[in-house]
């Protein structure tokens, strides 16, 4: 599932089309993905002018000049491509012709993507979106506060910054990334991390996910940008999807190791990060 640098990226590549433009036509093509699409679709986009595309997590925010908000969330394999008008493939479920004649074509082959309607001042207490926590990115995420919000939590450190409620936007890739290069074992307890761990561990964060964006996101399996261009930082992964390969720590000599937790694999070097 795309991650918060694959989104940004996506969203990156259709502000500069969709931004000031109009919806010309809004073509609905099933009754919806992974959920049904809201009623009347197609009249409540047609003839709306795009304010400004955002980014929550890991949904897509469009705000449009009539008060709502269309929301999108990629799934597993949704794709947001954007055309000249092209014919349409098999997949191709909701397709937006925009006044400048770019065509913006959302494609799902699993159908684990969404779409929603909602008010956009009311955004915030969306069902998808209330609850969620700080961005990663933003100023609210710092190690005082991920600190307080994982004092005396139990649960593995890999787990705690996978919950939402935590912090948004973090997928299974990043943490990884992120563990390793804090020297952070995945398998330790949320509540033990010091100060010291902690405050390293944040920018650390930011520096793998602000990379990975400056890179086009990771381009696995099913991922692909806006422009249907792949990324690039799943060249420069350090241990995700390289189990039993050489840590590239200097000097480590230890392989990189695979562990299941809740029903996800952790690559870590278990040597590196004690």
């Amino acid at each position: 599932m795309p991650e918060l640098p694959e989104v940004e990226t996506v969203r990156r590549g259709l502000e500069p089309v969709m931004t000031g433009q109009r919806i010309a036509k809004a073509d609905i093509r099933r009754e919806g993905l992974r959920w049904p699409f809201p009623e009347n679709m197609t009249a409540r986009l047609e003839g709306q002018r795009v304010e400004r595309l955002r980014r929550r997590a890991k949904y897509i925010l469009v705000d449009l000049d009539g008060g709502e908000s269309l929301i999108i969330h990629l799934g597993m394999s949704g794709r947001m491509l954007i055309s000249d008008g092209d014919d349409l493939i098999k997949h191709d479920h909701v397709v937006l012709d925009m006044e400048n004649g770019v065509r913006i074509t959302f494609n799902d082959p699993r159908r684990f993507g969404m779409m929603d309607l909602c008010a956009t001042e009311a955004l915030d207490e969306h069902r998808l979106l209330k609850d969620m926590g700080p961005e990663p990115l933003g100023n609210a995420f710092d190690a005082k506060y991920l600190g307080e919000r994982l004092k005396s939590r139990k649960m593995p450190i890999k787990s705690a910054l996978l919950d939402q409620k935590t912090v948004v936007g973090l997928g299974n890739i990043y943490v990884c990334e992120a563990l390793w290069r804090a020297h952070i074992s995945p398998t330790q307890k949320a509540g033990d991390i010091s100060t010291k761990k902690m405050s390293r561990l944040v920018p650390t964060i930011r520096d793998v996910l602000t990379e990975a964006i400056d890179s086009g996101g990771s381009s696995l399996k099913d991922y692909r940008q806006a422009d249907g261009e792949l990324g690039y930082f799943q060249h420069s992964f350090a241990v995700y999807g390289r189990e039993g390969e050489p840590c590239k720590a200097a000097d480590c000599g230890q392989n990189i190791a695979r562990i299941v937790q809740s029903g996800r694999s952790t690559f870590y070097c278990p040597k590196c990060q004690k």
